[in-house]
């Protein structure tokens, strides 16, 4: 009923009470589930991130994947459930896309990511040491974070037929992070800089 109403009138409910009237619902019914909008808008990107494993859970080849194949089908799966949604992620996201980092509407996606990226046992570093260890753990969610960020951008300025350019976004992006976890040769990430590099000049 929010996303709806959002899209139809290009802004938020002027009121809680106004909301639900037109929605034929108490206004009390409101407040057993949600404080306010912007709590919403907070949930709607927590059941972007649910529904998305839900769908991986159900998949037997997933349990099989290892942690890199895991992030690819999570990447795919959640942002087929944005595509499905753009028109609503567009306009919650359009006065940030420079700053998603700080956007209230994703600090539960942020919390449910960071969760789901320490449960991927990604290899890191063998280093016997407790405190190096916690912070390559919390270096590694916190680039994962940005790297989603950077990929909803992307996402957000794509306009190839099937947002395809995402597809081999997602793709070379998350592959050149885990060759660099594995100090593998440089060629993903100089093919990763050369995709960016014709992708920009294209735009501009």
């Amino acid at each position: 009923m929010y996303m709806d109403y959002v899209l139809e009138h290009h802004d938020k409910p002027k009121s809680v009470y106004l909301f639900s009237k037109s929605n034929n619902f108490e206004e009390s019914q409101f407040y057993n589930y949600f404080g306010s909008f912007e709590a919403i808008e907070k949930q709607i990107f927590s059941t972007f991130f649910d529904n998305t494993i839900k769908i991986l859970q159900a998949s037997k080849d997933y349990q099989s994947f290892d942690a890199r194949n895991k992030l690819l089908s999570f990447y795919f799966t959640f942002f087929e459930n944005l595509t499905a949604n753009r028109s609503y992620v567009i306009y919650v996201l359009k006065d940030c896309k420079k700053d998603l980092n700080s956007l209230a509407p994703l600090s539960g996606l942020r919390k449910s990511f960071a969760q789901y990226i320490s449960e991927l046992d990604i290899e890191t570093l063998d280093i016997n040491q407790e405190n190096i260890e916690k912070i390559q753990k919390k270096a590694l969610q916190e680039s994962a974070w940005i790297q989603l960020l950077v990929t909803i951008k992307f996402w957000l300025d794509d306009t190839s037929a099937g947002f395809e350019k995402t597809d081999i976004f997602i793709e070379k992006s998350v592959n050149t992070s885990f060759d660099v976890l594995h100090i593998a040769p440089l060629k993903s990430v100089i093919d990763l800089g050369k995709f960016l590099f014709k992708e920009k000049m294209h735009m501009n």
